[in-house]
């Protein structure tokens, strides 16, 4: 995922500089290095994980500097009425004789494509739901304080793929025992999550969740919640690793593919 962290690489220099800010100037009496000690390799998870580039635009590294510096804009704002609508149910409809499931289980490029393979599963779309925003942007949810998870919303036909088969798929592809954490994606936003549209959903997803948790030896912490109004997320987040991703290496999509779901696409 997109990290809330830059790394400007620079020829150190011994010469001390000026940091500006709105109130006045300050002087550092030490040359600008960044700390290298939050870079230590970190333990591989044995669940499949699929991240964000790390190279970013020259636009997100700058605001994510001004973050680390204290000069970044503010949060984004949302008010009692924006949040009622956010918080208020799903109200899209499913296609005739298909019905919706919605899940959070980190990085949603992944969690898509694992979903695009299941039978049954005629459609797929990554988005955020759960949040107090109405109409959030990645960069919004990215942010930390909207609440937002990203999202799978799943369009199955019941009659080719039980609800079952949707849950044993998303326990497959992450650690629901890492709280508001996949891998090297650190944020609320990454919080497993099984989001019910039914009662049935509902009851189906706790009995999974018991049946799950005989494997761990951690507690799961997935949320089972009613599912919430989705937001469809930006255009080039649907379908990424499908689409070939960062590098145009298309990843299969086809029905029962066991292939490994490859990091940044």
């Amino acid at each position: 995922m997109l990290k809330n962290l830059a790394l400007t690489t620079t020829t150190a220099s011994t010469t001390p500089f000026m940091l500006i800010s709105t109130t006045g100037a300050f002087s550092l009496s030490k040359p600008f290095i960044p700390s290298l000690s939050n870079f230590r390799p970190k333990p591989i998870s044995s669940f499949p994980q699929t991240h964000r580039p790390f190279s970013l635009p020259s636009s997100s590294i700058t605001m994510n500097l001004l973050n680390k510096l204290g000069f970044a804009s503010k949060s984004p704002e949302y008010s009692s009425e924006s949040s009622s609508i956010a918080q208020g149910p799903d109200e899209d409809v499913p296609a005739p004789g298909q019905e919706f499931a919605q899940f959070g289980a980190g990085c949603f490029w992944g969690v898509e494509l694992a979903f695009q393979r299941v039978p049954g599963v005629s459609k797929t779309e990554v988005g955020y739901s759960q949040g107090l925003l109405h109409n959030p942007t990645y960069e919004d949810i990215c942010t930390g304080t909207t609440n937002h998870s990203e999202v799978v919303r799943v369009q199955y036909d019941p009659k080719e793929c039980s609800y079952e088969s949707l849950l044993d798929a998303f326990f497959a592809r992450h650690d629901p025992t890492t709280p508001n954490r996949q891998g090297n994606d650190v944020g609320t936003q990454y919080r497993s999550g099984i989001y019910y549209y039914t009662p049935e959903q509902e009851k189906i997803a706790k009995e999974s969740l018991e049946k799950y948790q005989k494997q761990f030896s951690r507690k799961i912490v997935t949320e089972i919640l009613p599912a919430k109004r989705f937001y469809r997320a930006e255009e080039y987040h649907q379908q990424y690793l499908a689409k070939g991703g960062r590098f145009g290496f298309k990843q299969s999509t086809e029905k029962g593919c066991n292939d490994p779901i490859r990091c940044y696409g």
